[in-house]
């Protein structure tokens, strides 16, 4: 059964997400999986209903048309074709990663799709780790709330460990950084000096190779910082995502030209067929 079309804001009920940081965590986790199952083109596309998604966590309801326009406004009239958009979108539902809805409008028309991304079904975290048996077997004995707050003010400048990271912060972005910095304070200002260099590159829509970029940036200044003195290992991280993020865009830049110059070369084969084939009619049935 259709739905009817309409504003985004009547689709609200179809997420499945509590906001965009949990919509995020389940995208970078459904990559994490299934990256490589895609083409480049493809995932270009699925990038982009991602970034349409933000408004209402996980729901687009973009039109393709749309959707193919600002990819080819951001590559500079390098885009990709509408047939690559589709073969992701059937590529997509069959692994599960969104649904797709048909909707109608009020003359029974059909309208946009609508497109409602799913939760990742093995999805576990990090930030909460059942508690450890002896400390379940802690109500059987007789408290003290005075000793409690005693306790908590002698013990509330110990440094926090990575199992109380922020939600904000992506899963495995935590998991690369706690083995050389296990205290949450320092992985989530590692993750904000990240998303500082996604939104000066206009990046913040790109989950997925933000936090790719963000961990081999990380794994780079490690190997620095352990063959040589870095005064400033915040600034050198960021200093390392900023140039991959500009070697990132010129290789989608490359990629989208190569791109354009196949669709060229194989427009103009067409047309020299099509030449040919008109040059051979004439001589079969010349023109009076």
């Amino acid at each position: 059964m259709s739905l009817k079309s309409g504003t985004i804001n009547q689709f609200e009920d179809y997420s499945n997400f509590s906001d965009l940081q949990e919509f995020n965590r389940h995208i970078e986790m459904w990559m994490l999986q299934y990256k490589d199952d895609f083409s480049k083109g493809q995932l270009v596309a699925l990038k982009r209903i991602v970034r349409y998604s933000a408004k209402i966590p996980g729901v687009c309801n973009a039109k393709i048309g749309t959707m193919l326009k600002s990819i080819n406004e951001e590559y500079n009239g390098n885009g990709i074709s509408r047939s690559t958009f589709k073969r992701m979108i059937q590529k997509a539902v069959a692994l599960g990663i969104f649904t797709v809805y048909e909707t109608e409008r009020k003359n029974g028309s059909q309208s946009s799709n609508l497109y409602v991304f799913n939760r990742y079904p093995k999805m576990t975290s990090t930030h909460h780790e059942p508690p450890k048996k002896e400390i379940l077997n802690h109500h059987n004995e007789t408290s003290n709330p005075f000793k409690t707050k005693q306790n908590i003010k002698e013990r509330k400048d110990v440094p926090l460990d990575f199992t109380f990271t922020s939600d904000r912060v992506p899963v495995s972005f935590v998991n690369a950084v706690k083995p050389f910095f296990p205290e949450a304070k320092i992985i989530e200002e590692y993750w904000k000096m990240a998303t500082i260099a996604a939104s000066k590159n206009n990046r913040d829509g790109d989950c997925v190779d933000m936090i790719e970029l963000s961990i081999k940036a990380f794994k780079q200044m490690i190997i620095k910082l352990k063959r040589h003195n870095v005064h400033n290992p915040f600034a050198y991280f960021y200093g390392i995502l900023i140039r991959k993020l500009e070697e990132l865009y010129y290789q989608e830049l490359e990629e989208s030209e190569e791109y354009f110059a196949d669709s060229i070369s194989k427009q103009r084969k067409e047309a020299s067929k099509k030449s040919e084939l008109f040059l051979l009619l004439q001589e079969v049935l010349p023109l009076a």
